[in-house]
């Protein structure tokens, strides 16, 4: 009973509280919540991108199960659930999520509207922007760290030859901070980061020039300025999106809403159910019938019929108040630079990338230049060698 006893130290539980959340907040915003500023990845998401590119998935080669990309990650590089690596594999390879996917995926990938399908039935592959994140890798451009137990090496940060984090955007929540950061177009944000390079004292305004607005996969409209321009200066802000939306004539005797783009991240069931919901609530009026007509080959098409008698414009304006026809996207780009939590305006976040492509540049210059002169050094010794070829022979 004593030597229980002894084995037994009373602590102050607010003290105990206080360290192992400090270690476990820790824990979530630099290895699992936040993407570093660099590559615009989060670990999970470096890590598979790094095994895929190590496991050969190039994307002239064939695709491979999901559940062998998953296993090869966690064993190797990410001790944690097997189905927190499928979800962000699939996440990087759905065409709405990302503005740029880094993954090609074969098989159910899932929807708006519906998960995807276990990984034992989809397949997996690189996808071609994804070699622009791994592209030099061999050749000592990023540091490598070991793994969880010490037996391998993995990339700190991938070279990333596009700016991934503005490109496609990332969400993430952890503890005390999250970050939301919106989808833009590869073509603009090059732009801008041409022109910042070329002129470092540039505005906001002269890089706005180049990247106007957010680009969101699915499409939609975004209405006002304001929101998006506080948030290229501060990091934070909010602006509202509404599905792309015209009057036509459904049948000889009416006239219906047609939508063809929904707002970022919104499905045409959810829209639908709201709908449905509001006209049995008699919160919304004037409509006679909702049908999805979506299709492979003509996309997006939901068809809202109006009543006689009633206002499609009219209408419209309801939906766009009670349902998810129009919805607000709040900015807050927090990202990991030097190790660090930041909230970045649009300037900020190009400057760390080009920082870190000079940087990427630097060693891949100084890598060739190694090379070289190892390779000179031989091709010395041997012409050396064949000046005096007697000698030589006599000495081998």
């Amino acid at each position: 009973m004593a030597e229980s006893d002894a084995q037994i130290v009373d602590i102050d539980v607010s003290a105990e509280m206080e360290s192992s959340f400090l270690e476990y907040a820790y824990s979530v915003i630099y290895s699992r919540a936040l993407p570093d500023a660099r590559d615009g990845l989060k670990p999970v998401q470096r890590r598979i991108v790094y095994t895929m590119a190590d496991m050969g998935l190039r994307p002239d080669r064939a695709h491979v199960k999901s559940s062998r990309v998953v296993g090869e990650v966690m064993g190797k590089y990410h001790p944690h659930g097997d189905s927190a690596i499928y979800d962000a594999l699939v996440r990087m390879a759905q065409p709405f999520s990302l503005r740029l996917p880094l993954v090609d995926g074969h098989g159910n990938f899932g929807s708006l509207d519906d998960g995807p399908a276990a990984s034992r039935y989809t397949e997996a592959r690189l996808a071609p922007a994804a070699l622009a994140m791994t592209a030099d890798l061999g050749e000592d451009v990023v540091d490598f760290v070991p793994n969880y137990d010490n037996k391998l090496q993995q990339p700190a940060v991938l070279p990333s030859a596009i700016p991934n984090l503005l490109v496609n955007g990332a969400s993430g929540i952890a503890v005390g901070m999250a970050t939301n950061m919106a989808p833009h177009n590869l073509v603009e944000v090059i732009s801008a980061a041409r022109h910042l390079l070329a002129n470092p004292n540039a505005t906001l305004d002269e890089l706005m020039r180049f990247v106007p607005g957010p680009d969101l996969p699915g499409g939609g409209k975004i209405v006002g300025l304001d929101g998006i321009r506080e948030a290229y200066e501060t990091g934070r802000g909010a602006f509202k999106t509404r599905a792309t939306a015209r009057i036509e004539n459904i049948t000889a005797k009416r006239k219906g809403i047609v939508v063809t783009e929904l707002p970022y991240l919104v499905g045409p069931e959810r829209v639908i159910e709201k709908i449905k919901d509001g006209v049995s609530s008699r919160k919304i009026e004037g409509i006679h019938s909702v049908v999805d007509l979506t299709d492979r080959h003509h996309g997006l098409r939901l068809v809202i019929e109006v009543r006689t008698g009633y206002s499609p414009e009219a209408v419209l304006e309801q939906l766009y108040k009670l349902t998810p026809l129009e919805e607000s996207f709040s900015i807050n780009n927090v990202a990991l630079v030097d190790g660090q939590p930041r909230t970045l305006g649009l300037k900020e976040l190009l400057q760390v990338w080009i920082d870190h492509r000079i940087e990427v540049t630097r060693r891949r210059s100084a890598h060739r230049l190694n090379a070289r002169r190892d390779r000179l050094h031989l091709v010395d010794g041997l012409l050396i060698a064949i000046l005096d070829i007697d000698e030589v022979i006599q000495i081998i």
